[in-house]
């Protein structure tokens, strides 16, 4: 039977607030039992830790699409929180995808102990189109047995269901262009609320994310909403200096309401269309920029976003949450070179034409070959191609991040993580998403993402200890310092000071700084606003 939107609501009137996931538990008695704010579930104990998957935070948002989440129905039997909930819908889900999906998922040494143990909420990547809290990589256990905390992921809506902007098609839509937004709103409330059932601090929430779950955090530290929701924060390769203005919003709506076939005039066809009838319509090319897919991300829509998360400066609001910023020194191996192989084969004469599309700003690159060229007289013009379309694309937002959050004495750390991969002869060096299993110290679950296998023993089991443990450190004090550490300062101007993660790991200043004064002469422009 096909599922569709018709059919999880059927469900969820049946189960009466439970997950599709989730049956009325006949488990034995010894499993975990935490007793939440809207009713009891069961985990289970494995390696050392209660374990509890697929924990609804949230109504089924078949029932408010494109609309703010609500706060589940409680229940009155125990639940079993043993099988991970359902991924927001997307083209491509990893496992089952339903418009009810708002789920976490708990990794916590004990429950009910009063330990009150830091609690570290982790945003999955993604783009806002796609992923899931559910993924192996992002399984809690070593660092909850490792920093004795709680470990907690989160699946909400994205793509068109998250971020579809509607509010000028009818006032029924008013926070439509944020709806993903809405539901991490919801759920770090109801960590906030729940934190204790769990053996965790609601005081110590740290939030933690990579790509697109660091630019959700870096949306939060702008919208009202969130103030006072987390308390320290860190972004890996996720910046949002931009949002999404509305006229460009309400591009994108009109172009994915064409691919789906509905009359934009017609907002119950709409509320009515089959989750798939949606996704389907996911596909295609973006209004704004036609040689990429049609994007959708945080709208600046009046409501959740009242100001652009980092421009013209950093939000007053979250100056003094503690934050880490980091990115990879070649994020673009894999994020380009996986889907064009044959960048890894340049010659001189092929940079111009790719650096013009990839570097995403208006700079000449023939200025830019130049310049790399004098900075690394040893790089080859694949090597170029990559450092240039990195700091080009998505550094330089970190970069204007931090120097913001500098002149606001917001206490920030910035780091690089260099540690090369040695997978394919090391080709891919520190690409887009090798940290992450660093940062959950899950490297025998590396290797998710192209290039970023790595050994579990060595020089990287220490960086993957200096990472976690910071990470850990930031959790639990404030900050990421720790006795494996170097000392790490706090980002200040016009010091720049950086933890460089690498084989011998080392706090330099302004490292690639030829390359942050080169891209500094152009504005920089986030993707999809």
């Amino acid at each position: 039977m096909t599922l569709t939107r018709r059919t999880f609501a059927q469900g969820a009137a049946m189960l009466a607030g439970a997950s599709p996931l989730m049956g009325f538990s006949r488990r034995p008695p010894g499993d975990p039992i935490a007793e939440t704010s809207w009713g009891r579930v069961r985990g289970h104990r494995q390696d050392g830790v209660c374990v509890f998957k697929g924990i609804r935070y949230g109504a089924d948002t078949a029932q408010t699409r494109f609309s703010q989440p609500r706060q589940p129905t409680p229940w009155r039997d125990v639940i079993d929180a043993t099988e991970y909930g359902a991924s927001a819908p997307q083209k491509r889900p990893d496992g089952p995808a339903s418009e009810d999906c708002l789920f976490l998922n708990v990794w916590t040494p004990a429950i009910a102990d009063d330990a009150r143990r830091p609690v570290m909420v982790y945003f999955h990547g993604g783009a806002y189109a796609s992923g899931s809290g559910s993924s192996p990589l992002y399984d809690g256990t070593n660092l909850a047995i490792k920093g004795d905390v709680v470990v907690i992921t989160v699946n909400h809506r994205l793509n068109a269901f998250g971020y579809l902007s509607l509010q000028h098609l009818s006032p029924d839509f008013p926070d439509s262009g944020n709806a993903g937004m809405w539901d991490l709103v919801l759920a770090l409330r109801w960590i906030q609320a729940n934190a204790a059932a769990f053996g965790g601090d609601a005081s110590r929430i740290f939030v933690f994310g990579q790509s697109g779950g660091g630019a959700k955090i870096a949306t939060l530290m702008a919208a009202p909403s969130a103030k006072g929701l987390f308390h320290s924060a860190a972004t890996m390769s996720g910046q949002q200096v931009t949002a999404c203005g509305p006229l460009n919003g309400r591009k994108r709506a009109a172009t994915f309401l064409r691919a789906a076939g509905i009359d934009p005039a017609d907002t119950q066809a709409l509320l009515a269309a089959p989750m798939e009838q949606l996704v389907d319509a996911l596909s295609g090319a973006d209004p704004i920029n036609p040689d990429r897919g049609l994007y959708f991300g945080p709208v600046l829509d009046g409501r959740l976003l009242t100001r652009h998360p980092f421009w013209p400066d950093a939000p007053d609001q979250s100056a003094g949450i503690p934050m880490i910023l980091g990115n990879t020194k070649d994020e673009t191996r894999n994020l380009i070179g996986s889907r064009q192989p044959e960048t890894f084969d340049l010659d001189w004469a092929d940079l111009p034409a790719l650096l013009a599309v990839h570097m995403r700003c208006d700079i000449d690159p023939a200025e830019v070959i130049e310049t790399y060229r004098t900075l690394y007289p040893e790089q080859s013009a694949s090597d170029v191609f990559f450092a240039a379309a990195t700091a080009g694309r998505s550094w330089r937002g970190q970069v204007e991040e931090a120097d913001a959050r500098a002149v606001l004495d917001g206490p920030t750390w910035v780091y690089q993580f260099d540690l090369a991969s040695p997978e394919d002869g090391g080709k891919w060096g520190a690409p887009h998403t090798i940290d992450i299993a660093f940062a959950f110290d899950n490297l025998d679950r590396s290797g998710v993402h192209d290039g970023t296998r790595v050994p579990t023993g060595g020089v990287y089991a220490r960086v993957a200890d200096e990472l976690s443990r910071a990470f850990i450190s930031m959790a639990r004090n404030g900050h990421p310092n720790h006795a494996g550490l170097p000392h790490w300062d706090t980002h200040t101007l016009p010091n720049r000071q950086t933890m460089i993660f690498d084989a011998a790991t080392r706090v330099e200043n302004d490292p690639r700084q030829g390359e942050r004064e080169l891209f500094a002469k152009v504005p920089f422009t986030q993707w999809g606003t």
